[in-house]
């Protein structure tokens, strides 16, 4: 990994930094702050300024990819860069990846500003933080910690 030692990343920053892309305007497969991204966008985006660098571009992906697909792979993406935590303990600058129906794939992404609060990127919408209503609640399906970043 290039770019900024682990240890000056915390919380804070991670939630500032995030805080950085809003009204950054949505984009399919985008990932540029002020241009346009989507929701993974958004997170590689944010995870290239705390380190220096993109652990991995993605290959490209349609709306459906993930029913297409059947795989979780957004999923696996995360815990390839990203330690697991169990969602109960995801707080302010954790990532939490959303299932929209029991039996799917997780694909979307958030990264929490408050236990209750959200960062994110979704169609038809600029990059917003907003509360995290109970039906979205309901459907988190994982949580990562960025690395080097203590509980």
């Amino acid at each position: 990994m290039t770019g900024v030692a682990s240890a000056e990343i915390n919380r804070t920053r991670i939630v500032a930094t995030a805080r950085g892309w809003l009204r950054t305007p949505y984009h399919h497969q985008a990932a540029v702050k002020g241009a346009g991204c989507d929701c993974l966008g958004l997170l590689r985006g944010v995870f290239a300024e705390l380190y220096g660098a993109e652990p991995e571009v993605p290959p490209p992906y349609t709306p459906s990819w993930a029913e297409d697909r059947a795989c979780e792979a957004l999923r696996d993406a995360a815990r390839r860069h990203l330690a697991e935590i169990p969602t109960g303990e995801a707080d302010a600058g954790d990532v939490i990846l959303f299932r929209w129906r029991d039996g799917l794939p997780a694909k979307h992404c958030a990264i929490l500003t408050a236990r209750n609060r959200m960062i994110h990127a979704y169609d038809g919408h600029a990059v917003a933080e907003s509360w995290i209503p109970d039906a979205w609640a309901r459907r988190a399906a994982y949580a990562f910690r960025f690395p080097g970043v203590d509980q």
